[in-house]
């Protein structure tokens, strides 16, 4: 168990930093964002199945698994983060980390285990709707009149967290089927589908090559993709894999809460302010959920 939630709790921090990348370069369009990252982690998955072939080492996906691969790719991956891009440059950050911090209260709801009473996990549960509610107060300033960019950002973050929900308990049940897949080997796998996915997608509506090369801040850009890309997806990937073997559905589903608690530290170091009263509070109280639901595991 603490190999798992120190797993969960490192995926959820590679995680956070993919909310700031539109902000980072917001001249950038969606598409190509999401399509840098998940080419960066493409490249990086195939390298690393190269090198393996090299060595003798390297374990190809039969079609079933490939088809697999591809599938929660789209799920998790290049689908979920297409969204969510189109939800934060729709309607800021704020917003859309906090609907996407509604997925472990789906995730704890949706796998719980059957041995597992409902009054055992409604402290966590409290704890963590309490966090989102505080959060959603201590925003609510930010929220720009309703108008059509912040209801659009609104859907597009609920059908994120909702593609998110599904492969997070997918992914887990495809792990616990095939215990003689790796955490690593499938990171590669499902990194790979990513890229061959992202490739697809720029080729229907990315920018072309030319008017990307000329963007002044095409280095950072490339930069961004690449920590995203290789940080809070690769890197995330093989971390999440491993929680999700070693913890029940619902308890991994609790720690991705600390996704949405490191996507407001990193979204206030970058806009240089410090969180106030109301924000604290709701950090501690996702803290205390994730908390009481290790306690109720065990």
């Amino acid at each position: 168990m603490v190999t798992g939630l120190a797993a969960g709790l490192g995926a959820g921090a590679f995680w956070g930093s993919a909310f700031i990348a539109p902000v980072i370069v917001p001249e950038f369009g969606s598409v190509d964002v999401t399509v840098g990252r998940f080419l960066a982690c493409g490249l990086l998955s195939l390298l690393l199945l190269l090198w393996g072939a090299l060595r003798g080492e390297a374990r190809w996906p039969t079609a079933p698994q490939a088809r697999a691969a591809l599938g929660l790719s789209v799920l998790g991956y290049t689908g979920y983060y297409l969204l969510l891009v189109i939800a934060i440059q729709a309607a800021g950050a704020a917003l859309p980390v906090l609907i996407i911090g509604t997925i472990p209260v789906w995730i704890m709801l949706l796998g719980k285990p059957q041995g597992l009473r409902w009054r055992s996990l409604l402290p966590g549960l409290l704890l963590t709707a309490a966090g989102i509610a505080l959060m959603v107060r201590a925003d609510a300033h930010g929220a720009t009149g309703g108008g059509a960019g912040l209801w659009l950002g609104v859907l597009f973050a609920a059908l994120a967290a909702a593609a998110w929900t599904a492969f997070g308990l997918l992914n887990a049940r495809w792990l616990a089927r095939h215990p003689e897949v790796n955490s690593t080997v499938w990171a590669n796998w499902l990194g790979l589908a990513a890229g061959l996915g992202a490739l697809g997608i720029w080729a229907v509506a990315g920018s072309p090559l030319a008017t990307l090369l000329a963007q002044p801040r095409l280095g950072l850009f490339v930069a961004v993709c690449a920590v995203t890309g290789i940080g809070s997806a690769w890197i995330a990937s093989v971390l999440w894999n491993m929680a999700s073997r070693r913890l029940s559905a619902s308890l991994a589903g609790q720690l991705i809460v600390s996704e949405t608690v490191f996507g407001l530290l990193y979204n206030f170091v970058w806009n240089g302010q410090w969180p106030v009263a109301l924000q604290w509070a709701a950090c501690a109280l996702f803290v205390a959920g994730i908390l009481a639901s290790i306690r109720a595991h065990r």
